[in-house]
């Protein structure tokens, strides 16, 4: 059977087997250099720790002050938040 231009039609189970097949490779792959460069890799443990808490901080905080925008912006006019203390 061939496609619309020439060219063999593709069934499904050949569009699947590539995707599975990188797979199966990237894991073979990086199984093979977690054991033969075991000592390297687990060396990074500790400093990939300490790269992740900058990131973390910014991804937990989410920005400051939002919460408290959000809140001025619900809160009626007229609340003592908003006014001017008199003297």
């Amino acid at each position: 059977m061939s496609g619309s231009r020439g060219q063999p039609a593709r069934t499904n189970g050949s569009r699947r087997a590539l995707p599975i097949g990188l797979i199966a490779f990237l894991l073979i792959a990086g199984l093979y250099l977690l054991t033969e460069h075991q000592a390297h890799a687990f060396g990074f443990l500790p400093w990939l720790l300490l790269l992740a808490c900058p990131l973390l901080h910014l991804v937990m905080h989410g920005g400051h002050g939002r919460k408290d925008e959000v809140a001025s912006d619900q809160a009626p006019p007229s609340s003592p938040r908003h006014q001017m203390p008199s003297d």
